[in-house]
Parts: C-alpha cells; structure tokens; sequence
C-alpha cells in the first residue's frame, strides 16, 4: 500500500512548455490527500523556486536536492557545503572562471552570468537572479553551487571541492551539494518523521538528479520525457507532463 509519493519539480509536475503544473496534475495531488496518501516535492530548487506550486500545501519539501528539508511547521533537516570547499572554489573560479550560482535558504546569486544562464532561466523562470561579489559566501550557510561548467570540467570541479558530489538534469550545469545530503537521504528523513515504511513509497523523476530517488523508493515512475536511462530502471513510464503523465500513472496504481 502506498502512504508517500515524492514528485520532482520540472519536467514532472512543471511543464517544460507552460512553466505551470497542469490543472489535472493539482486535481489528482488534492485526490491522493483526500485518500491519506503523504505527497512531497523532491527538488533541485531552493524555496524561493517554489512559487510554482501556487501556494498548494504537500506535506514536505525536499529541496536543493536533499540539502533543505522541511514541513509546514519545522526543518526536519540540512547540510551546507564545507567551508574550505567554498574558498577552494573561490580560488579556483578566478583561474578558471565560470557562472556559479550560490544557493543559501532563500535566495540565490551569481558570480556572473552569461548566455548559459539565460538559457535556463527560460526553461525554469527560476534563474534570474543577480550577479556580483560573492566573496561573502563563506561566512554564510549555502546548501548548494549551480555551476555552469561541462562534464569533464565538473569532474576536475570535484577536485577542489573534496566533501561535495554533483548531479544534473541538464547539459549545461549541474548542482555540487555537501556529501551527504541527497533525495533519497531526505525520504529516508521523512518516512521516520512521518513513521512510514519504505515499502510504503513512491516517487516521479525525469532527470539524472532523480535517478537515485528512483532506485531507492518501493515504485518509480518515470515521465515520457524522461531520459533513457531513468525510463530504463523505472518500474513504470508514463505520459510526458503536457499530456498528463502523473494522473496517467496514479490510475495506472489504482491511487486515484
């Protein structure tokens, strides 16, 4: 029986077309809590991202891919990126300097920006955020980096910043975040806050920062416009967002 269904946020709830969470999608999350199943977000996007839930209250927030995590009433837990890493990759983003977004609880800001930022910008309507100095970040909690950089710049990233791993969903960046804090730490963090059973869960992903969520959970759906790899080890695939792909699969569950 499933009690939890933890949802990614773009290219799963939010439309990659529409940048909005299809109305049919809103119906069948307010049908999963009229039947007392625990829905949550399970996101690469700090709160101030969340805007796109249109104040609709899931029973948890994942956010920043597993670094902040909260209800509607506490922070059931956090991890911030290493100290040394943050001067590390201050260091190394005046030899090798690239876009860098620095993540702390609500808010973002940049080091600079270029036209790979505007890109995603108009993919997520999330990235707008101002550039400029960003020395002070080491006296501050930042939960997470969004660095503009390919993958075989990310992994000499890694170098430099030894207490954090990476995930992307997209080319042209990729989140490092603190070892540690992941998606499915963060279920694991929920089901003892909640009492719920492992077995109990489910969650939807369409990208390479959902593929470990998705092994970890009892089912995984991925979404029709998923990457090949997440439809691979996905227990079902369903219909892309547009065309109503998570009330497609609850059906398809017998769960609305």
């Amino acid at each position: 029986m499933v009690k939890a269904i933890f949802f990614d946020i773009d290219g799963t709830l939010v439309s990659f077309h529409t940048h909005q969470i299809p109305d049919s999608t809103f119906e069948a999350l307010n049908k999963l809590q009229e039947n007392g199943i625990k829905i949550f977000i399970a996101t690469g996007r700090g709160k101030d991202g969340l805007f796109v839930l249109k104040d609709f209250k899931f029973d948890g927030y994942i956010t920043l891919n597993g670094q902040y995590c909260y209800t509607n009433d506490k922070v059931i837990y956090e991890n911030t990126i290493d100290k040394n890493d943050l001067k590390h990759l201050l260091h190394y983003l005046e030899d090798y300097p690239f876009p860098c977004g620095f993540t702390e609880e609500n808010t973002k800001y940049f080091n600079m920006r270029d036209e790979r930022v505007d890109k995603i910008h108009a993919i997520t309507h999330n990235d707008d955020h101002p550039a400029g100095d960003c020395s002070q970040v080491i006296h501050h909690k930042v939960y997470q980096c969004m660095c503009f950089v390919n993958e075989d710049e990310e992994k000499q990233l890694l170098k430099v910043m030894p207490h954090c791993i990476s995930a992307r969903w997209h080319p042209l960046f990729c989140d490092v975040s603190p070892i540690g804090g992941t998606k499915q730490n963060s279920i694991d963090q929920f089901l003892k806050y909640y009492n719920i059973d492992l077995s109990e869960t489910m969650a939807f992903g369409d990208g390479g920062n959902d593929k470990e969520m998705l092994e970890h959970v009892a089912i995984s759906v991925a979404m029709g416009n998923a990457n090949e790899e997440l439809k691979e080890i996905a227990d079902y695939v369903s219909d892309d967002v547009d065309h109503d792909g998570i009330v497609k699969a609850l059906q398809h569950y017998n769960l609305i």
